[in-house]
């Protein structure tokens, strides 16, 4: 059969099921995940057997090859993934959909590698954005036996619109993300410089001072001596305020409550700052991984912002499970701040709070006045599952 390339009209059923997939498409920022729900997404549509989704590298070829359908052990004997060539290449090169009811008749047709499964009917749609390629959605052999239909094209080539918004965002998100990360080692090693390091460099010279007074003013030496021992003990708080927010990641994936509970146990020893943890409800049995990770990362950096900047004697953090979310309230008695200057006061730890919370459907709050103290609230859906009916 020759290639075709039909479109047809959109039913009101076929908009709401291009809506539901766009949806879970879309509410993916790691770009992994984005790819790896495209191809599920893709194959449940139209019910196919098998679903792969392609992505080119700098010289065309796969850089990525996903698939959905083959067992692991079928993967395992072929010698090599796909690389591009025949009907795969000509849908990248051409950014063209291709559908035919057996593609071993296609002139086009470079063959399987050895041990491939053998696949009969096919469709491949482009992902593209602005005439650039961004990957491909490669689908095998309905289960019910049948070719794939002209709806089945318009379906997978309206979902591959929204899968390239959804793979030009995540790229976006990780763009920001690492110059979030060179922006915050610069910072970094600003305040290393600035701070730290400037601190002990000044401690050395009234050392260095006090030892020239001790035969000739013996009092004056003690006196020296009496303030680089408390510049040095303030130069140590400050070193274990910089370990609060650098320290590796201590976050156990299984067991939320004891990971929160040694982190504030470390904040206490750190700070010598009184606080106070709660839980209400079972909240670790309707999160799933990713967000039990958000939160936590989310309270680390909420209680390093309120070692450096709060001057507080009590924080209270409270995770509580709602109807449809659970919530983290971080909330200390210290100075507080105007709103207007939360981007000068607290930079990319409020900006990085943020986003963990965006990435997993959440959302954050903040709330502060001069000398008020201030509370940090964010909010994170169930896993989806626990949403069902």
């Amino acid at each position: 059969m020759p290639e075709e390339i039909v479109k047809t009209n959109n039913t009101g059923s076929m908009l709401r099921t291009i809506s539901d997939a766009a949806l879970a498409i879309t509410s993916e920022l790691s770009l992994p995940r984005v790819l790896e729900t495209i191809v599920n997404t893709a194959r449940e549509l139209v019910g196919a057997r098998y679903a792969a989704l392609g992505v080119p590298g700098p010289n065309g070829k796969l850089e990525k090859f996903l698939t959905v359908g083959m067992t692991e052990e079928e993967l395992r004997r072929m010698p090599h993934p796909p690389e591009g060539r025949g009907l795969l290449g000509l849908i990248q090169s051409e950014l063209r959909t291709i559908r035919l009811d057996d593609m071993r008749h296609s002139p086009y047709f470079a063959g399987f590698c050895e041990n491939h499964p053998i696949m009969i009917s096919f469709l491949g749609v482009p992902i593209a954005a602005r005439g650039e390629i961004l990957g491909s959605i490669y689908l095998c052999d309905k289960e019910d036996g049948t070719p794939f239909t002209d709806d089945d094209q318009a379906v997978i080539e309206m979902m591959a619109a929204h899968a390239a918004v959804a793979i030009e965002n995540a790229r976006l998100y990780q763009q920001v993300r690492r110059l979030a990360v060179l922006e915050e080692r610069e910072r970094i090693g600003m305040d290393l410089h600035d701070g730290i390091i400037q601190s002990i460099y000044a401690v050395g010279l009234t050392l260095e001072h006090s030892s020239l007074l001790l035969d000739d003013d013996p009092e004056a030496a003690k006196a020296r001596l009496n303030y680089a021992i408390e510049a040095l003990n303030q130069t140590i708080r400050d070193i274990r305020n910089y370990i609060m927010d650098l320290r590796p990641q201590r976050m156990k994936v299984d067991d939320l409550g004891e990971s929160l509970r040694q982190l504030v146990r470390e904040f206490h020893a750190n700070t010598l700052i009184d606080i106070d943890l709660k839980f209400n409800g079972n909240v670790e049995a309707v999160l799933d991984e990713n967000t039990s990770t958000a939160l936590f990362h989310i309270a680390q950096e909420a209680l390093a912002n309120a070692a450096k900047h709060a001057a507080a004697s009590e924080l209270r953090v409270e995770v509580s499970r709602l109807d449809r979310y659970v919530q983290l309230i971080v909330s200390d008695d210290g100075i507080g701040f105007e709103i207007d200057d939360v981007d000068r006061l607290l930079g990319h730890g409020l900006s990085n709070m943020t986003l963990r919370a965006q990435a997993v459907g959440g959302r954050l709050e903040l709330n502060s006045a001069p000398m008020q103290g201030t509370t940090i609230k964010a909010l994170f859906p169930f896993r989806k599952e626990e949403l069902v009916p």
